[in-house]
């Protein structure tokens, strides 16, 4: 398909990372952080830096559907197009924003490429901690250049988790250790448990901006991500919550133990 190469997306984010994102961090201005919803916030950051890269991915890919965050804030049927469209891309141009404002380096710019109803390519920059992770399905997983596997749990000891959910923070699953808070940004949470360290992630929620990126990252690279209920997760999947990790055997444990916990929600 012609249109933006795998390498021009990813120079695509650290050049909106750079001169949108990075220079407002620790720097934001009264009036430059917004609530969309109350405890949900937006910044300056985070509307220019997605107007730039749906611009781009537009002028590169016309006929496509850009599913931004911020543009489905405004409008809701955007979703709508998304899920019918056989070419579209999400864009989560600041994930973690709550980090950001905070002034934690864990935020991360995110773009997924969706055809026909399955995510292709994915792209994950971490503009503080200076790492690009691009995915592609069939090729692999790649951090900076360097190709990346998930490490299987061994059969000797527990899985280990983290997660979000304010209901299971310091809780266990039935049988497994306590989970410990993930870094509360998807842009960072996948790369971690590539990078091993987590063996499993429990998600409320499954929004195709947050999770489709990081889920190709994460298959590509021999992990696994299923819903709670056991349905298999896409980039159209309206279900909610997911259990990501990084082998089938360990999703599946896991997956049983949280159905439960979804259940009771």
């Amino acid at each position: 398909m012609s249109g933006l190469s795998t390498d021009a997306v990813a120079d695509l984010l650290r050049e909106v990372a750079a001169e949108v994102i990075t220079p407002r961090f620790r720097s934001l201005a009264d009036g430059e952080v917004m609530e969309k919803n109350p405890g949900d916030l937006v910044t300056v950051a985070d509307r220019e830096a997605e107007v730039v890269i749906t611009r781009r991915l537009l002028d590169a890919h016309p006929d496509a559907v850009v599913l931004g965050e911020e543009a489905f804030a405004a409008d809701h049927t955007l979703m709508d197009r998304y899920l019918a469209a056989e070419h579209a891309f999400t864009v989560d141009p600041v994930d973690g924003t709550k980090n950001f404002v905070h002034g934690s380096p864990d935020h991360a710019v995110m773009v997924a490429e969706v055809i026909g109803g399955e995510t292709v390519r994915a792209w994950i920059h971490q503009p503080e901690h200076g790492r690009t992770w691009v995915a592609e399905k069939g090729a692999g997983t790649f951090r900076d250049g360097e190709r990346m596997t998930c490490a299987p749990v061994p059969p000797d000891r527990d899985p280990v988790g983290v997660t979000s959910m304010w209901s299971l923070r310091d809780h266990a699953l039935p049988g497994l250790p306590p989970m410990r808070l993930s870094w509360v940004c998807c842009g960072v949470d996948y790369p971690k448990l590539v990078e091993g360290e987590t063996d499993y992630i429990v998600y409320s929620r499954s929004n195709p901006w947050d999770h489709a990126p990081g889920t190709l990252l994460v298959t590509e690279a021999g992990g696994a991500v299923v819903h709670p209920d056991g349905s298999a997760y896409g980039p159209r999947s309206t279900r909610p919550g997911l259990v990501v990790a990084v082998d089938a055997h360990t999703c599946g444990a896991v997956q049983r133990r949280a159905a439960g916990q979804f259940s009771r929600a």
